[in-house]
């Protein structure tokens, strides 16, 4: 049964006695405003945090007061800002993190319908940092501070642009080509030294307020819906499947990109597209 952070009923305790870090939660399309309160759900207590411009326009505070936690500013671009996230997240929450989400993208040449061929690369450089180095970032910092808890997860968002030719997601394609490099190349270490799992999730497109963002988003949306046997992953259905990565159940799950996507992913021709 689904019910504000406030008032629930435990649904399977999946997270009972972890701690977390949500990053990149805005408003309630947010993926990672659906995976903070399913995690609270499930038992955890969490930290939330974003840019102090994210924090200005958005609505995280209504998510901190329903999920009973505190908000910590931080820009996952500045090694200094997420070395001060992660010391006091670790203070607040009382020991070492459990789980961490990297629910973190921008492209400034989509912002400003810049066409990939004629990409700005001042803009590129800013995509790269904002939507992959910042996930080499956040690990470095967690590993050198040792904060992590032993079988920890580490969960990023990405997206099948990075393995396929999508018109329209520009730069994105290769920073999310990218952040699951980063996830298997520090996944191996993370994994051997200090069992730490870090994984990517692909997710459907989805209509938060990044996704609307990019052109053509409707007709991909739709495009994928109709040829995904199970249809699009909404945002809630992306947030169930994160909190299982970030259990138990799934302690030898590590440096792997797992698609959530309805089966799109997998799909060459369908009856149902042929027609169309």
């Amino acid at each position: 049964m689904r019910c504000n952070c406030n008032n629930f009923t435990m649904a399977y305790n999946l997270l009972k006695g972890k701690r977390g870090v949500i990053f990149g939660a805005l408003n309630e399309q947010s993926i990672a405003w659906k995976v903070a309160e399913r995690a609270v759900e499930e038992g955890a207590q969490i930290v939330l945090t974003n840019t102090p411009v994210a924090l200005r326009i958005g609505a995280v505070s209504k998510l901190s007061e329903r999920c009973n936690t505190i908000i910590i500013p931080a820009d996952a671009t500045s090694v200094e800002d997420l070395k001060n996230l992660v010391d006091k997240a670790m203070d607040h929450l009382g020991g070492k993190i459990d789980f961490v989400l990297h629910s973190v993208g921008m492209s400034p040449n989509i912002r400003k319908n810049i066409p990939y061929e004629k990409i700005d690369y001042n803009n590129f450089f800013k995509t790269i940092d904002i939507s992959a180095l910042s996930f080499h970032k956040l690990l470095q910092v967690l590993y050198e501070k040792d904060a992590m808890a032993e079988y920890g997860s580490v969960i990023a968002l990405s997206y099948i642009a990075a393995q396929r030719a999508v018109e329209g997601y520009s730069d994105m394609a290769e920073a999310k080509a990218m952040l699951e490099s980063i996830a298997r190349s520090f996944g191996a270490i993370y994994g051997r030294k200090r069992k730490v799992r870090i994984n990517t999730v692909s997710q459907s497109p989805t209509l938060t307020t990044a996704g609307q963002g990019i052109a053509g988003m409707a007709d991909m949306y739709n495009h994928t819906n109709n040829l995904s046997p199970l249809g699009n992953a909404s945002a809630e259905e992306c947030a169930d499947y994160v909190v299982t990565l970030f259990s138990d159940l799934t302690r030898k799950v590590t440096m792997q990109n797992l698609y959530h996507d309805g089966g799109y992913s997998t799909m060459g021709i369908s009856a149902e597209g042929l027609k169309k």
